[in-house]
C-alpha cells in the first residue's frame, strides 16, 4: 500500500470494531443519516472524498460504517471499514462543521487530569477476572477479542509487563468484535470459565489463543469445551453456561463499557485510563514506564 493511505488514520495491528464482511466500494445514495445533525456530511459526500483520495488503487474498497457528531463540538466523526490486500482495517476522520476540512488523527482527553475520567469509569465498570492484589495503585485493564490476530501477537508483552508489575492489577474484560464470526461465542465461553475459577481463566485464554487458527464458526463449541477441560474445569458446564441470558448479560455490559471508554479495536490497554493502543509496537520499556510513572502519580 502506497504512502497516500496514510492521508487517513489506519489503525494497524488491531482489530477493528467495525463489522467488515462482503467489503466493496459503497456508494449510497445522496442522503444524511437517518436522524443526523444538518451538518454531517451525507454519504455520499464521504463516498466521492474516499473516491477521489483511493480510486486510484484498484486493490482498495471501502464501507461507510458511521457518521456522526463527534465527542467535541463542531466536527463530525466519521468510521470507514477500508479493505486492502493487507487486511481490513478501521479509518476515522473528522469532518468540520463547514463541510470543507477533514482531520486525521485521535481526539485525547486534555486537562491536568486527562486521564481521570476514563479511570473513574473503569474503576465503576470493571467486571472481568484481574491478578494482583486488589488495592493496588495501578490497574491495567485489557479490551480484548479471543478470535482477534493482534490480541494473540500482544499477548507476550502484555505477559511480560504483568511479570515485570507484580504490584499492578490487571483485568481482562471481553469486547468481542462484529467482525468476527466465532467471538461473542469464545467471550461467553471465557466469562463462564472466570466465574467458575479465576486461575482457569487465565489458562483458558492463553490456550485459545494458541488454538487460534484451528477454531471456526462451525466448529467453536467443540474447540471451546475442550480447551475448557483442558484448563481444570467442567467444559460441558461451560458450554451450557455460555448460552444463558446472564452470561450474555456480562458480555453486554463489558462491550458497553469499553465503548463508554472509546474502545475501537483490540487490544487496548488502559493504564490507571490512559489508553494505550497497538500494545505489540510499544516497547516493553516504554510500556514499564507508562505504569511506574501512573504508581508515582497514585502517590
Amino acid at each position: 500500500m502506497r504512502s497516500s493511505l496514510n492521508l487517513i488514520l489506519i489503525l494497524p495491528l488491531m482489530c477493528s470494531l467495525a463489522a467488515a464482511q462482503a467489503l466493496t466500494t459503497a456508494k449510497p445514495a445522496d442522503k444524511p443519516p437517518s436522524g443526523a445533525a444538518a451538518n454531517l456530511p451525507s454519504e455520499a459526500t464521504v463516498d466521492a472524498f474516499m473516491q477521489q483520495t483511493f480510486g486510484y488503487e484498484a486493490q482498495v474498497s471501502w464501507k461507510i460504517s458511521s457518521i456522526k457528531p463527534a465527542g467535541v463540538p463542531g466536527l463530525a466523526q466519521v468510521d470507514v471499514v477500508l479493505a486492502t490486500p493487507q487486511g481490513q482495517q478501521l479509518s476515522r476522520f473528522y469532518v468540520t462543521a463547514d463541510g470543507e476540512h477533514a482531520v486525521v488523527g485521535d481526539i485525547i482527553p486534555f486537562g491536568a487530569k486527562p486521564f481521570d475520567p476514563a479511570k473513574k469509569t473503569l474503576e465503576k465498570g470493571i467486571t472481568g477476572p484481574g491478578r494482583g492484589p486488589k488495592d493496588a495503585p495501578v490497574t491495567i485493564v485489557e479490551f480484548g477479542d479471543l478470535q482477534c490476530p493482534a490480541c494473540k501477537a500482544a499477548q507476550p508483552a502484555i505477559e511480560a509487563l504483568i511479570a515485570a508489575e507484580p504490584n499492578a492489577r490487571f483485568v481482562f474484560q471481553n469486547f468481542p468484535l462484529e467482525m468476527h464470526n466465532w467471538a461473542a461465542k469464545g467471550a461467553a465461553y471465557a466469562d463462564c470459565v472466570g466465574h467458575a475459577s479465576n486461575d482457569a481463566f487465565w489458562k483458558f485464554i492463553a490456550k485459545t489463543y494458541e488454538s487460534q487458527a484451528d477454531i471456526t464458526a462451525e466448529n467453536a463449541d467443540e474447540k471451546l469445551t475442550a480447551l475448557a477441560d483442558g484448563v481444570g474445569v467442567k467444559g460441558a458446564e461451560i458450554a451450557a453456561c455460555s448460552t444463558t441470558p446472564l452470561t450474555q448479560a456480562h458480555v453486554d455490559a463489558s462491550l458497553a463499557l469499553g465503548k463508554a471508554v472509546n474502545v475501537t479495536g483490540t487490544p487496548t490497554l488502559f493504564i490507571n485510563g490512559r489508553s494505550i493502543g497497538n500494545v505489540s509496537n510499544v516497547p516493553a520499556a516504554s510500556l514499564k514506564g507508562l505504569v511506574d510513572f501512573a504508581a508515582k502519580e497514585r502517590k
